[in-house]
């Protein structure tokens, strides 16, 4: 079948479900590849000087295909001969040129160096990270799949591939979020590389990042202090969040008394960076499919707030015996009570605030 996504259009197989035999096309992943579009865009406005990019897990080619149309110097790599023909067609279909390899990416970026690299696997990039600190110069993107083992729902799948643990808490997108972000930056840092979010979200069931890239010690090192363990209370909800990669969880919950869980090392900086995210949405064309979702999404998160984890309202208001509020005025009490508060993208009646979970029922207690 024939699929247009922004100015191109691939062909690709039926697809059913899961991953089969024949070259694989997501459709739900248009969003990604949408907004990966007007990542690239807005990361030449800040490094005019990149101008290479590897899709490192090419498949059909949709994705080098979409930045070769945008003028960047693309590679394609894919194990598999069938995907390699089919992205050289998919290429040739519209008129673009692009180097495509059948082979492996990680003796690729063991040998050489792209301005920026995509990893979208099937699965953990866990594997793929070393290699990519060898071969990516400024910009690294990175989508993980297997967002039970990352949330915590696959507990032990999740220590194994993330050298973390993992909690499957309420806010357990964001667990992903944190967990996949850790890894990441200890892998940077073995090789004195700190990368540094600058957008990430987690949209249905994948996590999906875009790190730069620094290089130094220092650096290195500035991004490790930025990890850190969240300890949870799942009987009132309590939380917070400790610096450092060593954990030192309280014995039990200090407001309820009971068991606390403690989940790390994750990442406790910041997510995304602002100003780029607005850059991205600048950088969005209306014609692109997923044009409406994509700039919702951006929209909330150059807003969202900087704190570790979010509560849901709904969940509070029912763990509390009231009803719901709508959003907008159960934050707009949180703002009256001099808390700071913000929307997420995890889901509609999500939020962040600065306040603890008292002060939070006690601000948005309706009179």
């Amino acid at each position: 079948m024939n699929v247009r996504e922004g100015a191109v259009e691939i062909s690709v197989p039926e697809q059913g479900e899961g991953a089969g035999e024949e070259v694989f096309y997501n459709p739900t992943q248009e969003l990604n590849r949408d907004i990966t579009v007007a990542v690239l865009r807005a990361y030449r406005d800040r490094e005019p000087r990149a101008e290479t990019y590897l899709d490192g897990m090419a498949a059909s080619g949709i994705r080098g295909t979409r930045a070769a149309a945008d003028d960047w110097t693309v590679t394609c790599t894919d194990t598999d001969a069938d995907a390699v023909a089919l992205c050289r067609e998919n290429l040739a279909r519209n008129d673009l040129d692009a180097d495509v390899l059948e082979r492996d990416v990680n003796p690729l970026l063991h040998e050489t160096f792209f301005d920026v690299v995509d990893l979208d696997p099937f699965g953990t990039p866990v594997p793929f990270l070393d290699a990519a600190f060898q071969g990516t110069r400024n910009l690294l993107c990175v989508t993980a799949t297997d967002t039970a083992p990352l949330c915590g729902a696959h507990f032990e799948p999740g220590v194994r591939r993330y050298s973390a643990v993992p909690r499957n808490t309420e806010y357990h997108a964001e667990m992903g979020v944190r967990v996949l972000l850790s890894a990441v930056v200890r892998t940077g840092a073995r090789y004195d590389v700190a990368p540094r979010p600058l957008l990430t979200h987690a949209t249905k069931h994948y996590v999906r990042t875009y790190l730069e890239l620094d290089r130094g010690a220092r650096e290195a090192n500035d991004a490790v202090d930025e990890l850190g363990h969240i300890h949870h209370c799942e009987h009132c909800l309590w939380r917070t969040a400790e610096s450092g990669l060593l954990a030192d969880a309280p014995a039990s919950c200090p407001h309820c008394g009971h068991g606390i869980q403690t989940a790390g090392p994750v990442w406790l900086g910041a997510t995304c960076e602002p100003g780029f995210v607005e850059g991205v949405a600048g950088a969005l064309e209306d014609s692109f499919g997923t044009a409406d979702r994509s700039h919702s999404l951006l929209d909330t998160l150059a807003a969202e707030l900087d704190e570790p984890t979010h509560y849901d309202q709904h969940r509070l208001c029912k763990r509390w015996g009231r009803s719901a509020d709508s959003m907008d005025a159960f934050l707009g009490r949180l703002d009256d009570a001099g808390h700071r508060a913000s929307r997420t993208h995890y889901g509609g009646t999500t939020f962040k605030t600065d306040a603890a979970v008292p002060a939070i029922r006690e601000a948005t207690a309706r009179c």
